[in-house]
């Protein structure tokens, strides 16, 4: 069987059409613009319409993320939709997306791993493409964060939007390797989880445990400190893994939780703020959709170049972090 590699051929992304500032939600709940960007460097987040699904947002993405790789549907093995606000509690929200593209081949099914999702899921794909089992796959993340959020905490709702991002990944041959600019591919990807930590970010409800949905609930100060710690350390293992160093990395594109977790998270590496990628301000928290997100912002203008490495990293409630390395 011949080496394959994992490429990323296209990248998409949909935003739901309501716009949200902080003076909208100044309204609503006792907060101010002030006290929301000075905190979190968030301007405003996106939410989705009455009726509009977490399937709907995703589809959205991926028909973009194929009319960019111009690839079509009937070319789909495999769709992977990192999430934790699904459709439904089953159908895998993978399978109405599957349903909505209109492609009745391959398989579908949902990554949950929170915030850390679309890292999860990129692996997922990564591997079953190196395994030789797909040659193509859809990797989603997609988010409804405004169907599970308590906006009578002003700590937490003003963090979080909804929106969905999408890749297409296929298969290359030969392998990726850190030394070949023009070997363009998914060089390594890096996956951890404690799930000792699971109380410091968490949804209080779920099927087997209170038969709701619940509300979020988070530990600012707790998930402020893990976070920085465990990006820092994930994005020097994949370089390291690589024969590399965080010098050789030309942009970072973090999941995008808050503006002072990403600086703390260059401040520890040592990596300047013109290096790091940065939607937060526009999008908020998205969860597993964020880094999709920012990477189609970087992509259409014009940031991310062929032969650029690309560091990709996450941490989410569980807690689960991760990391993917990538030759544009």
């Amino acid at each position: 069987m011949p080496v394959m590699r994992s490429q990323i051929v296209g990248c998409g992304s949909y935003l739901p059409a309501q716009c949200v500032s902080n003076a909208d939600l100044a309204i609503k709940i006792d907060t101010t613009d002030e006290w929301i960007l000075s905190r979190t460097g968030i301007r405003q987040r996106y939410i989705a319409a009455d009726g509009e699904l977490t399937s709907d947002l995703a589809a959205a993405a991926a028909r973009h993320a194929l009319g960019r790789a111009g690839i079509t549907a009937d070319e789909v093995d495999l769709i992977l939709v990192a999430t934790s606000t699904p459709d439904d509690t089953f159908p895998a929200t993978a399978t109405a997306v599957q349903a909505k593209l209109g492609i009745t081949r391959g398989f579908a099914f949902d990554v949950q791993a929170v915030c850390s999702g679309f890292v999860y899921a990129l692996a997922v794909a990564d591997n079953f493409i190196k395994s030789g089992q797909i040659r193509t796959a859809i990797v989603i993340g997609a988010e409804t964060y405004s169907r599970i959020l308590d906006w009578t905490d002003r700590g937490t709702c003003v963090l979080f939007g909804d929106g969905a991002g999408a890749v297409i990944v296929r298969a290359t041959a030969g392998a990726a390797t850190a030394s070949d600019p023009d070997s363009a591919g998914i060089l390594s990807t890096h996956l951890h989880a404690d799930g000792r930590h699971r109380d410091i970010l968490y949804v209080d409800g779920g099927p087997s445990s209170t038969q709701t949905v619940g509300h979020l609930r988070m530990t600012g100060k707790e998930v402020f400190r893990h976070a920085v710690t465990c990006l820092a350390a994930v994005a020097e293992e994949a370089v390291r893994a690589n024969g590399l160093s965080l010098a050789d990395v030309r942009w970072f594109v973090p999941h995008q939780a808050n503006v002072r977790i990403l600086e703390g998270v260059a401040r520890k590496l040592a990596v300047g703020p013109d290096r790091m990628i940065m939607t937060v301000q526009q999008h908020a928290n998205t969860s597993a959709a964020s880094i999709p997100l920012a990477l189609d912002v970087a992509l259409t203008d014009g940031r991310i170049q062929r032969g650029h490495l690309v560091l990709l990293e996450a941490i989410g409630g569980g807690l689960t972090w991760g990391a993917a390395l990538v030759r544009w």
